[in-house]
């Protein structure tokens, strides 16, 4: 199934998080617009990302954040054929960003 994922709400929802000050007003609106598991799920991603970047181990990463090593396949594909979004945080982050 192919979604499109470029929609007038998927704009609405991206200009609503721009405008997110500090971590405090992260924590209260992704609460609010997600479950706990899906915040979960969204920052384990992210951490097996981070993971692969420092050239970790599929099995020290499922170890260290309990993904399954499908999920870390699926992290490990978008960082080598997406869209260049994980590598564009990470590098912010170790510049004025973090």
């Amino acid at each position: 199934m192919n979604k499109k994922i470029r929609t007038e709400a998927v704009d609405h929802l991206f200009e609503a998080i721009l405008c997110l000050r500090d971590k405090e007003e992260c924590y209260a609106f992704f609460e609010d617009v997600c479950t706990v598991n899906e915040i979960l799920s969204l920052s384990q991603r992210y951490e097996v990302a981070r993971m692969l970047r420092e050239h970790r181990t599929y099995l020290d990463i499922a170890e260290q954040t309990g993904a399954s090593t499908a999920t870390i396949s699926r992290v490990n594909r978008s960082l080598n054929y997406g869209n260049d979004g994980y590598d564009m945080v990470m590098e912010r982050l170790k510049g004025d960003c973090g």
